[in-house]
């Protein structure tokens, strides 16, 4: 499994890409758009910024998967937005817009999971790699 720090090495190329190419690479990852997730620190109280995959946009509600690829502990960003679902989201390196961060039911992730791995079956490998169930959050604009 990848260590703190390689995620973290990741996520800086990830958006320096954005940044210098003006979001002409990184934009999207594996056919799926790429959006900046914004949490805040669950300890620190800090904003905290991490690069994800959407496999589904449905109308305004986004989906991401917080599988750490298939490491048994869930992401930090996970825990952060479970203590504080208020979040920013930039979708395709766009403007932040304000969004609202949950844990998706077990029926709605029964339902979505299928559809989670079409997007990308690299999910469905990273399930098998763990014991836990692989959390999916649903993200929608805070009204």
């Amino acid at each position: 499994m990848p260590s703190d720090l390689q995620l973290k090495i990741v996520n800086t190329v990830h958006r320096t890409l954005l940044t210098v190419t003006g979001g002409l690479i990184g934009n999207s990852v594996f056919g799926m758009p790429s959006l900046q997730l914004t949490t805040i620190g669950r300890k620190t109280g800090e904003p905290r910024k991490v690069m994800l995959t959407a496999p589904i946009i449905d109308g305004d509600t986004i989906v991401v998967v917080a599988s750490r690829v298939g490491d048994p502990v869930n992401p930090a960003w996970l825990l952060n937005l479970r203590d504080n679902p208020n979040v920013e989201v930039s979708l395709r390196n766009g403007p932040e817009r304000p969004m609202a961060a949950r844990v998706a039911t077990a029926d709605e992730r029964a339902r979505l999971w299928p559809r989670v791995v079409s997007a990308y079956q690299g999910y469905a490998e990273y399930q098998t790699k763990t014991t836990r169930e692989i959390p999916l959050v649903l993200l929608t604009p805070r009204s």
